[in-house]
């Protein structure tokens, strides 16, 4: 890849600040980009208690899904864990593919990761 195109995908995903710095410096952007990664395809089914307070993984990288072990603080120290207290006590589906609009309960938006896979392993088996 040329530097051109390492400075337009870095603009692409909003690391602006490379604009003034050297061209090591857009790849190390590039590669410290911090954005949430789908621990699981589908959501978690699970039982939460009223009053009680509970931390939604919001980066993916937990060993503890779909709640936070921490891990993010140091592979994501951008992306912070959403705390929640239900109202009641219920079963709910939880979002492991980290794209809902609705954090942190599903709204099928595994539907639309689960295509774009589908899609990466077809155009592999074309190359």
């Amino acid at each position: 890849m040329s530097a051109s195109s390492f400075l337009v995908t870095a603009m692409w995903r909003g690391c602006t600040r490379t604009l003034r710095r050297p061209f090591p410096m857009v790849q190390s952007c590039l590669l410290s980009t911090q954005q949430p990664i789908p621990a699981a395809r589908l959501p978690c089914r699970v039982k939460v208690s009223a009053g009680k307070r509970y931390a939604w993984c919001a980066c993916g990288h937990s060993k503890k899904q779909p709640f936070c072990d921490g891990a993010h603080v140091k592979k994501a120290p951008t992306i912070l864990p959403l705390r929640f207290t239900p109202d009641k006590d219920r079963t709910v589906m939880l979002c492991a593919c980290k794209q809902t609009k609705n954090s942190p309960y599903c709204d099928g938006s595994h539907f639309r990761v689960i295509f774009q896979d589908i899609v990466k392993k077809v155009k592999g088996v074309f190359k």
